[in-house]
């Protein structure tokens, strides 16, 4: 993410709700891509919509 802290629009399946969600989020000093110990991709970002950071598996897409 090379925008910091500018609002993107995120769409993802969440396993939560059993559907593909999508939210208002923002990436900042503590948001992070990285793997699980079973090399999962994960990307990590900061709600606006629920105001608390939320973590997107295997695939997503963000659009500005």
């Amino acid at each position: 993410m090379k925008e910091k802290n500018k609002p993107f629009k995120i769409t993802y399946f969440a396993k939560k709700h059993g559907k593909h969600i999508t939210r208002t989020g923002t990436h900042d000093e503590k948001c992070k891509f990285w793997k699980s110990k079973k090399g999962v991709p994960l990307y990590t970002y900061f709600d606006l919509d629920e105001w608390g950071y939320r973590t997107a598996t295997i695939t997503w897409k963000v659009r500005y």
